[in-house]
């Protein structure tokens, strides 16, 4: 092509991907592109030295006209006007522009880029500066991801299991909520940011898991634990690696002798008396699922659920929660709740790592209680017990309704199956009187349905009869309804256990907007007397 009909077609742009560092790693394409390009361009520090150019560096021809896009910054200060940001946006522009008058001019460009090009890759910055006003092409690249679990030599990921990839730089606390949520994680960008990294894998619960990898695939490649990684050591180009859970090697609990199923501790089933002698004793987490599926689950919760060696509760809880390979899951009825406890910490005390699963919050009328209990006994005092918080169906019906638990409220059950009904009149009233906003559970069953209809009418003779009631019904499922009805009005036929209500005080408002959308709320100031 002559110098004039290159002026007068303009150039194609490359983003090409090398891989983590070997350069035999490289793709055919990879080598072909750079080959045919007229000019080789790639990011480096004021040092000059570029890692991608000396990937490629077997590749690049004399007659290749050179491009080296050297950053003005990359950690230190600067007296830029426009700060840190700033002297990089007009660096980006700056190098943009150069890469422009080559293609304006007809010559292919090759911006060469370790690993691929789009993945935390410095030819992103190019490629949405340029690939709208030029053909371009990117040619993807083995990514430091896959190249240290390759070096790792252990799975990734496998089944259903998700991975999470996170830049080191984030916030500590933002990281510990990731790494606890995930199955497996690679966190990039170590070096200065390696020691709240570290503790961010410590704080989650995973550090035991943790392996590390530095300049995978290049000279100076070193692998190991990440505990016993030394924190001034680190550079940049290294990753924290969590590898897939399933198969992955852990201490072996003993035996589980009751079957996958039980729904209760078997006495003759094992002799639990005493912590496997090589395993010692595991843990018990009492966690809660939220009103419904997995948008409801913290990011704690989601870590303890796929840390287990077992799970129990019961089965509709159950059911929430992915199955797991390797998992063994034990459940029950929903009246059997001290069984239970006492099941999870038999197995606990074998060295099993077990989650109680609860509903809602478990704290909340819930499985908490009953853990606490049964492990406050003296057979189970050594047994390891947390509680991990979940979003109770008061928290999420008042969510949908708007914020009728903005003011003081008591939360009450109406359950008279473990105290007499005669407890819970006393403190409807007394909640009444005290005008409260109130949040009633349990309200009713198919075996208990008269006690909607006295709260109402107890309730009644303390508030007026346009008092809101929100009635929330499966939040967060399928068959949600969330509405607001009149206490006067308030149906017990339309009440069950699957629904939550929250009566609001003297002062709650109930107003619809301008769009049709009914909202309740009660205001957080409280008129003086």
């Amino acid at each position: 092509m002559s110098e004039q009909q290159r002026a007068e077609t303009p150039g194609r742009l490359y983003g090409v991907g090398l891989g983590p560092g070997d350069p035999s790693l490289m793709t055919v394409r990879a080598v072909e592109v750079i080959a045919g390009a007229d000019v080789v361009a790639y990011h480096s520090a004021r040092h000059g030295r570029s890692i991608a150019r000396s990937i490629a560096a077997a590749h690049i021809r004399p007659d290749h006209v050179e491009e080296a896009l050297v950053y003005p910054v990359t950690t230190e200060t600067t007296d830029h006007p426009g700060g840190y940001r700033g002297a990089l946006e007009e660096f980006y522009a700056e190098a943009a522009a150069r890469l422009a008058a080559h293609l304006d001019a007809g010559r292919t460009v090759a911006v060469l880029a370790e690993g691929d090009p789009l993945f935390y890759g410095s030819y992103m910055h190019m490629h949405k500066r340029l690939a709208d006003r030029y053909p371009t092409e990117v040619v993807p690249g083995v990514t430091s991801v896959s190249a240290a679990a390759a070096r790792l030599g252990t799975p990734l990921v496998e089944g259903e299991e998700v991975l999470t990839i996170l830049p080191g730089t984030l916030p500590e606390e933002e990281l510990t909520a990731r790494l606890a949520a995930t199955d497996s994680a690679v966190v990039m960008k170590l070096g200065r940011t390696f020691p709240a990294v570290r503790r961010a894998f410590e704080a989650s619960g995973r550090l035991p898991e943790a392996r590390y990898v530095e300049r995978a695939t290049m000279a100076g490649e070193r692998t190991g634990d990440l505990a016993g990684t030394d924190p001034g050591s680190v550079p940049y180009f290294a990753v924290a690696v969590l590898p897939s859970r399933i198969d992955a090697p852990r201490p072996a609990p003993a035996p589980d002798t009751s079957g996958p199923d039980s729904p209760a501790p078997d006495a003759s089933a094992h002799d639990a008396s005493a912590p496997d002698a090589e395993t010692g004793p595991g843990e018990v987490v009492v966690v809660g699922t939220g009103p419904a599926g997995p948008l409801w689950l913290t990011p704690e919760t989601r870590g303890a659920l796929a840390a287990a060696d077992d799970l129990v509760g019961y089965t509709t809880y159950l059911d929430r929660v992915p199955v797991r390979p390797g998992q063994r899951r034990h459940g029950s009825d929903n009246k059997v709740e001290s069984e239970r406890a006492e099941f999870a910490l038999d197995l606990a005390r074998r060295g099993h790592r077990v989650a109680v699963v609860s509903g809602g919050d478990p704290g909340v009328f819930a499985m908490a209680t009953a853990v606490l209990e049964v492990a406050s006994q003296d057979a189970y005092t050594d047994v390891p017990v947390r509680v991990l918080p979940g979003v109770t169906a008061a928290n999420a019906a008042a969510a949908r309704a708007g914020a009728p638990l903005g003011h003081d409220y008591a939360t009450l059950s109406l359950s008279d199956r473990l105290k007499p009904w005669e407890v819970i009149a006393e403190r409807l009233r007394a909640a009444a009187s005290a005008d409260l906003v109130i949040a009633l559970y349990n309200p009713g069953s198919r075996s208990r349905t008269w006690q909607v209809g006295k709260a109402r009418d107890l309730l009644l003779e303390h508030r007026s009869p346009d008092t809101p009631v929100v009635l929330g019904r499966d939040v967060g499922g399928p068959a949600e309804s969330v509405r607001t009805v009149r206490l006067a009005d308030l149906d017990p036929a339309e009440v069950d256990m699957r629904t939550v209500l929250i009566v609001g005080s003297s002062q709650t408002r109930w107003v619809r907007r301008g769009g049709g959308e009914q909202i309740v709320w009660t205001p957080r100031r409280y008129p003086e007397a």
